[in-house]
């Protein structure tokens, strides 16, 4: 099809009618969960099937099975099934109960809000998701602003920033997970390259919550017992992605322990294990799901030329591998901005991205980076987002009181821009 070389914008229908299907929602009911988004994605595959008449609806199929069937389509949704297992049963186990309250039980009230970040990142980095992360941290940095007399959206946005930061980062994450498999790249290598990204980020953030709070020196009461045992299967996890273990393996071996030590400590009967194990699986139906059919959206979509038409659109307005990373930047922050769910918006954006690598010279682990901060930049600080909205009805807040002090996703943009600026590319 020579003619799909110069690209049709005709073709990107699908994706505009799942953004005005999902944002009208929005805006129409004031509440950006009312349209759920697999819903809205299957209306977007409707409409990607009428279009092209020239192409048979068998044909059509058989596009889509294709694209559904690319490994790294197979493999992301897989991994997210893992994941889920492995995050189910460490949950019921009580090591994110016993995570939270070991680093409170050895930090100074001084450095309280400091340390509900710091905590935040460990828990989000270990258990792969900021939504959890916020769920079980919020109510402690409600109780921490209510015993130290610290403004309680300075302690909720301190555990906001610290979830944002294992959210991009974790090797459990869906958007980790996501943003590898799209690229093609090896997760450790995204890691490291995204580490030195947003260390600094991170670090600024650190020392701003610290003189925000300083000066408050309430105790921190209450129970505060943990068992360290059942903070082993976290850092199994953790040290084992990070040193390069095979991704299935370490999750199969972090649900392992994790089962252990639930059924060894009492926390659930052997009887429970299994069904610990699949609500944690359950949990991951949604975003798998969304993945295979925005995989075959996408298929249509770039059988019909839309992808070469935003590669065409794109090249007219950026030139060499800095243009080509801030045209993949720019593109994961709009599409969050506009689906509210950053594993979404990689999975969308993520083959054009690849596009946009492959063709710039853009290496497959700083696409993969990028594509992954960027997406979370928007996720953290957009108000309608699950993040924020959870944060904000678990502290009895609004999100707009709790946004000024989301410094970890702004200051993670800027080092962004700064690494594509100045960073030497090889």
């Amino acid at each position: 099809m020579n003619q799909e070389k110069k690209g049709r914008a005709i073709a990107l229908l699908p994706i505009g009618v799942f953004l005005v299907i999902f944002i009208g929602a929005g805006v129409l009911f004031q509440d950006f969960y009312t349209m759920p988004a697999i819903v809205g994605f299957l209306i977007a595959l409707i409409v990607a099937f009428v279009q092209n008449r020239r192409l048979r609806f068998s044909d059509k199929l058989s596009i889509i099975s294709k694209g559904i069937g690319e490994e790294n389509i197979v493999t992301m949704c897989l991994i997210f099934l893992a994941a889920g297992a492995f995050s189910g049963t460490i949950q019921a186990a009580g090591g994110v109960e016993s995570t939270v309250n070991l680093g409170l039980s050895i930090m100074p009230s001084s450095v309280a809000v400091v340390g509900l970040f710091v905590i935040g990142c460990f828990i989000s980095v270990s258990m792969g998701t900021s939504v959890g992360t916020i769920t079980a941290m919020t109510p402690i940095g409600v109780g921490i602003a209510e015993k130290t007399g610290i403004a309680m959206p300075i302690c909720v946005g301190a555990v906001v920033c610290g979830a944002m930061f294992g959210d991009n980062l974790s090797m459990i994450s869906d958007t980790t997970i996501a943003a590898v498999r799209t690229q093609g790249c090896e997760m450790k290598d995204k890691f490291k390259e995204n580490f030195l990204i947003v260390l600094p980020a991170a670090i600024i953030t650190a020392v701003l919550f610290f003189f925000l709070a300083r000066g408050n020196a309430g105790e921190i009461e209450g129970n505060l017992q943990y068992d360290i045992i059942k903070v082993v299967p976290y850092l199994v996890v953790l040290i084992g992605a990070l040193i390069g273990v095979n991704v299935f393996l370490i999750l199969i071996v972090g649900t392992v322990l994790a089962a252990l030590v639930g059924v060894g400590t009492g926390a659930f009967a052997i009887g429970e294990l299994f069904q610990k194990m699949g609500a944690g699986v359950t949990s991951m139906y949604d975003i798998t799901v969304i993945s295979i059919i925005v995989a075959a959206i996408v298929a249509l979509v770039k059988e019909y030329g839309g992808i070469e038409f935003i590669l065409n659109l794109i090249k007219k307005r950026i030139n060499g591998p800095r243009g080509g990373e801030f045209g993949i930047s720019v593109l994961a922050l709009l599409v969050d901005c506009c689906t509210a769910n950053n594993t979404v918006a990689i999975v969308m954006a993520g083959p054009i991205a690849k596009e946009i690598s492959d063709e710039f010279g853009v290496s497959a682990k700083r696409s993969a980076s990028l594509l992954d901060i960027f997406a979370s930049v928007g996720q953290g600080m957009i108000p309608y987002g699950a993040q924020l909205l959870t944060a904000a009805g678990l502290s009895a807040l609004s999100p707009v009181q709790i946004m000024p002090y989301l410094f970890y996703p702004i200051l993670m943009g800027v080092s962004a821009v700064l690494f594509i600026v100045f960073r030497r590319r090889k």
